[in-house]
């Protein structure tokens, strides 16, 4: 029988178990120990699923056997949704499922388009299986659902320029982000207003579409068709590449949104460029009335276009074979492929920028309240021509002479914040109508301006009378970061401090140095097959020497 004493620790022991279980289901700590925070989520993240009060579902189809990058990208998932559910009292769910598997080829099949419908997009990944190359398609996305409605999720992003490693660690640090985002959609009964300057654009209704639409799915949209007396109770307000001047009134307005506290976007072109000919085209200085406005806020977009040697290319006739033209992409250095980006959460991670006929900006003395940040910057590799100019296509046909592009980099976007004055101080007389609600100096207020009105304009594909996505190149058939950059753009501005602060994660990537393994492969196997061996031995042998010297 046990002494009483040795009864008695037992049950102190089972009471402070029991203790401290109690106290551990009444108390929610979670610690990530991790340097990056590799574990955790956003303030804002947490609030928007402590908030929910609908269920929501998500189906996850990054699932199975991937290469060591993709498997990390699939982990990140299922750790984020799992810190998701923490946070969602109850309210969340999440089913994994492996797209590939099926009964039969043909069963595959319709399940990869139903996700292709679904708006999910496939990858193929190569793998070395037995010193075999394969491919598989796998499908690394998921699909938030509440009630009827859902809404896809693409979880492989980040630039397509970078590395594939880099670009997995890219969608890895977005994970939470795009997550969050489709949660937030579903979820959100309150909508931001977005205005839409529309009535100065010859742009065709279709041309725009694409990014309307997207702009729907998030935001109550209104066009100022109707010239409103004022943009107050907007949450924003983009300019969309307008080719027409402003009248002043119509400049008071915008001045005064700003200046009150309102965010706006200014998608304008420093030049209008007209086609004359089939052998080019002809660019003269744009005036819009806008230049005192934007002056006074900190920036000027200058009268000139920006040839690049980090370029798009266009599908150009080079000559004939035989009866037929010959149709070749060649670089085109008016349209500057932007993948130079500030340091911003509004740019992290974003694909390169498909742009037209840029041209450049200049930040300017302004209000020293106001905070310049640049967004996206063209390449060191530049040539400034200063308009009127006549652009022809045989420049295409041309090889660059490197010396002639040394204009260095020229700012394309720039972010400006803080307390804007009014261009019209000290112009509004106390008769004015005007006077009444007139502000002279504002605070909070946001403006971007980016100096290509076309980064928002989707081409249209006439054969099947359906426009293409923003961004998208006919040439290479890629998709460019044109839609993201101005949805980044929309939620910082309408809540700066919400799910958009998520973008900020960074997760260093420590790869391991590939000559280094291949040099000393069989060092390391030897020590880890040899040195658990030899730590026992010695283990072994002391304990016998002590024991045998113990009992001597």
């Amino acid at each position: 029988m046990l002494p009483k004493s040795t009864i008695l620790r037992i049950l102190l022991l089972i009471a402070a178990l029991a203790g401290i279980n109690w106290l551990g289901s009444l108390l929610f700590v979670r610690l990530d120990l991790t340097e990056d925070k590799r574990y955790s989520i956003s303030e804002a993240t947490k609030v928007l699923l402590g908030s929910l009060d609908k269920d929501i579902v998500v189906n996850v189809y990054l699932s199975g056997d991937f290469p060591a990058g993709f498997e990390r990208l699939e982990s990140a998932t299922r750790e984020t949704l799992e810190e998701f559910k923490t946070y969602s009292n109850g309210h969340l769910s999440v089913n994994y499922s492996d797209p590939t598997e099926a009964t039969s080829e043909e069963q595959r099949q319709k399940q990869f388009i139903n996700l292709v419908d679904r708006g999910l997009t496939p990858t193929n990944v190569f793998a070395n299986e037995d010193g075999k190359r394969t491919e598989k398609i796998i499908f690394p996305g998921a699909i938030v659902q509440a009630d009827t409605l859902s809404v896809p999720v693409q979880l492989l992003k980040g630039n397509k320029t970078s590395s594939p490693e880099e670009q997995l660690n890219q969608s890895y640090e977005g994970v939470e982000f795009e997550l969050a985002s489709a949660i937030r959609l579903l979820a959100n009964p309150e909508r931001k207003k977005v205005g839409l300057v529309v009535s100065h654009t010859k742009i065709s209704p279709a041309r725009l579409s694409d990014l309307i639409a997207t702009i729907q799915q998030h935001y109550d949209l209104f066009l100022d068709m109707n010239n409103p007396e004022s943009y107050e109770g907007l949450d924003a307000l983009i300019v969309m590449k307008p080719d027409s001047a402003f009248s002043d009134d119509e400049k008071y307005k915008l001045d005064q949104y700003v200046v009150s506290g309102g965010s706006a976007m200014f998608f304008t072109d420093g030049a209008k460029v007209d086609s004359v000919s089939l052998d080019g085209n002809y660019a003269q200085p744009q005036d819009l009335n806008l230049n005192d406005l934007l002056f006074k806020w900190g920036a000027r977009i200058n009268t000139n276009l920006v040839k690049d040697l980090k370029c798009a290319d266009i599908l150009l006739n080079v000559g004939n074979r035989g009866d037929a033209p010959e149709i070749r992409p060649m670089p085109w250095r008016f349209y500057p492929m932007i993948n130079n980006f500030g340091a911003h959460t509004i740019t992290r991670n974003l694909n390169a920028i498909y742009t037209r006929f840029l041209s450049s900006i200049d930040t300017v003395g302004g209000a020293a309240s106001v905070r310049k940040t640049p967004l996206l910057l063209t390449s060191p590799y530049t040539q400034v021509l200063n308009t009127p100019v006549l652009v022809g296509y045989n420049e295409a046909r041309k090889d660059p002479d490197a010396a002639e592009y040394r204009g260095g980099e020229k700012l394309a976007a720039v972010l400006l914040e803080g307390s804007f004055s009014s261009l019209f101080q000290n112009r509004i007389l106390p008769g004015d109508p005007r006077a009444a609600k007139f502000k002279a100096e504002g605070s909070g207020g946001k403006v971007i301006i980016c100096s290509d009105g076309d980064l928002i304009v989707n081409d249209f594909d006439y054969k099947r009378n359906a426009p293409l996505p923003l961004g998208y190149d006919r040439v290479t058939k890629q998709t460019f970061g044109n839609k993201d950059f101005v949805m980044n753009a929309l939620d910082y501005l309408t809540d700066a401090n919400g799910l958009i602060s998520a973008r900020n994660k960074e997760i260093s990537i420590r790869a391991l140095d590939k000559i280094q393994i291949q040099e000393k492969r069989k060092f390391w196997q030897g020590i880890n097959l040899l040195l658990p061996i030899v730590v026992i031995g010695i283990f072994g042998a002391l304990r016998y020497y002590l024991r045998r010297r113990k009992f001597a």
